[in-house]
C-alpha cells in the first residue's frame, strides 16, 4: 500500500497541482453556492439481515429508530429548501441499507421532496429478493419509482449463504418476474464475481440465468472485503482485501464477451444493457445532494459528508442543523478531472465536452490520451473515445486500488467517530 500511496500523491500533484488539499476537514455547515438543479441521493441505513461483506453504512432494523429517522429526513429536506428554494431535481437515487425496509415511510419522504422541489428526473431504488413482495412492488409503482436494481448477487445457494443473504435461489425467478410485470422503465440485476472458490463455469451459469431472466441491465462486480465490514473485522484486515488478480482478469474477460455475444452493450466498467430502456446508474451524476446518515453530496466546488451515526444524524436534524460533519473543497481543476473520472467509468468520453473542459491543446490531457492509445485501451471516432475490454478492465483495477483506498480511509474513520476532525486521503 506504500507504493500505491506514493504513486497516488505523484499523479495527483502532476494532474491537479499543489493547491488542492486532499483532506476531509471537520465541517458543521456549508457555504453553499447558488444552484438551480441537482440530483438527490436518499440513504436508508436499515437492514433486517446484515450481510457480512457489505461495506455500506447500515444498522440492524429496529422500529424505535424509524420514526425519528424519517422525521429527520423531512427536516433535512426542509433545510435544503430554505437554502436553495424550489430546486429542479434531475434524478433521485434511493440506496442503503435496504430502502424497502421502510416501504410505508418512503411515500411520505418522496411526497415531501415533491412538495419542496421540482422533480423532473427518474426515481431509482435498490432492494434485494429477500425484502420484496407484490405489495412492496405495488407501493413502489404508486410512489412513481421508475427503475429498480435487484441485488441478486448469485443464483447459487452456496454463494448466497457465503454472502450472508437471507434467501434461496429458488425465489429469484419469481421475484424477477414480479418486477418485470410491473410498471418500471428499467430493471437492473446486481451480480458478484470472483467469489471465494467460484469457478468460471459457475460464473457462466449465473450470467446465463441473469440474461434468461429477461431484465434489460446487469451490473457485475467483484467481491471486496473492507476492514470495517463484519468479515473484514473477523479476518483482522488492515486494508481492502482484493480478489485474486488472475481470477478476476479471466472472469472479467469471460463476462464481457458473454454479454456482448448476447446482444448487450457495455454502459460502464461493470454494467451491460440491451434494448432501449433507460440506463440504471447509481454513481455517475455530476452533482447531487445526499440525505440521510452517511450520505455524501457533491455541489460545485465542494464534496461533503453527513455523520454516519444514526443517533447523531437524528440529533443534528431535530435540533435544526444540517447533519454535515466533513467536507473537502474542489478546485476548478479537480472538478474537471472528477468529471473525466466518471466518463472513464462510463467507458465513453464525449469529445465535445472533453475539449470544452480541457481545451484541445492541454498537454496533460494529450499525455493521458496518448498513454491510453499506446496501451491499446480505447477506440476512437469523431464523436467519442470508447474504452475497449482491455481498457475497461485496467480502469476497474486502478479504481479498485486507488478509489477504494480513499473510500476505506474515509469510511473507516467516519464509522469509528461521528464527528472526525480530519481525514487525509
Amino acid at each position: 500500500m506504500g507504493l500505491i500511496n506514493f504513486t497516488t500523491r505523484v499523479v495527483r500533484s502532476y494532474l491537479v497541482g499543489k493547491d488542492q488539499d486532499f483532506s476531509f476537514k471537520a465541517t458543521r455547515d456549508i457555504d453553499f453556492v447558488s444552484i438551480n438543479e441537482t440530483g438527490l441521493y436518499l440513504h436508508i441505513p436499515f437492514c433486517k439481515n446484515i450481510c457480512p461483506y457489505c461495506p455500506y453504512n447500515k444498522i440492524k432494523y429496529d422500529k424505535k429508530w424509524v420514526g425519528p429517522y424519517v422525521s429527520s429526513l423531512l427536516s433535512e429536506i426542509e433545510q435544503y429548501y430554505n437554502r436553495f428554494g424550489r430546486l429542479e431535481i434531475t434524478s433521485i437515487y434511493i440506496g442503503g441499507g435496504t430502502p424497502t425496509t421502510l416501504i410505508n415511510e418512503l411515500g411520505t419522504v418522496l411526497d415531501k421532496i415533491r412538495e419542496r422541489f421540482n422533480v423532473t428526473g427518474d426515481i431509482c431504488v435498490e432492494t434485494n429478493p429477500g425484502d420484496l413482495n407484490q405489495n412492496i412492488i405495488n407501493s413502489l409503482n404508486d410512489y412513481g419509482v421508475d427503475m429498480v436494481s435487484l441485488g441478486v448477487q448469485s443464483f447459487n445457494d452456496r454463494y448466497l449463504q457465503l454472502l450472508g443473504r437471507s434467501y434461496h435461489c429458488d425465489i429469484l425467478n419469481y421475484t424477477i418476474e414480479m418486477l418485470l410485470s410491473s410498471d418500471f422503465k428499467s430493471i437492473n440485476l446486481d451480480l458478484m464475481f470472483a467469489l471465494p472458490g467460484q469457478t468460471l463455469p459457475q460464473l457462466e451459469r449465473d450470467l446465463e440465468r441473469a440474461v434468461a431472466s429477461g431484465v434489460n441491465q446487469v451490473t457485475a462486480y467483484p467481491l471486496f472485503s473492507f476492514p470495517y465490514s463484519t468479515i473484514g473485522q473477523y479476518q483482522k484486515l488492515k486494508k481492502v482485501k482484493m480478489p485474486n488478480f488472475a481470477v478476476r482478469r479471466k472472469m472479467y474477460r469471460a463476462l464481457h464477451s458473454f454479454f456482448l455475444n448476447q446482444g448487450f452493450r457495455r454502459v460502464s466498467v461493470w454494467g451491460f444493457m440491451r434494448g432501449e430502456a433507460p440506463r440504471y446508474s447509481s454513481v455517475t451524476r455530476d452533482h447531487y445532494i445526499g440525505l440521510g446518515a452517511g450520505a455524501g453530496s457533491h455541489i460545485p466546488g465542494c464534496f461533503f459528508l453527513n455523520t454516519f451515526s444514526v443517533p447523531e444524524y437524528i440529533n443534528r436534524c431535530t435540533s435544526g442543523h444540517l447533519p454535515v460533519v466533513m467536507s473537502i473543497d474542489f478546485t476548478e481543476l479537480l472538478t474537471i478531472y472528477y468529471w473525466l473520472y466518471w466518463r472513464l467509468y462510463d467507458t465513453h468520453i464525449p469529445k465535445i465536452q472533453l475539449y470544452e473542459l480541457f481545451g484541445e491543446d492541454n498537454a496533460k490531457l494529450k499525455l493521458l490520451l496518448g498513454l491510453i492509445s499506446v496501451l491499446r485501451m480505447a477506440d476512437e471516432d469523431e464523436n467519442k473515445i470508447t474504452l475497449n475490454e482491455r481498457g475497461a478492465f485496467w480502469l476497474h483495477l486502478m479504481q479498485n486500488y486507488f478509489s477504494l483506498n480513499y473510500i476505506n480511509k474515509v469510511w473507516t474513520a467516519a464509522r469509528e467517530e461521528p464527528y472526525p476532525e480530519k481525514i487525509s486521503i
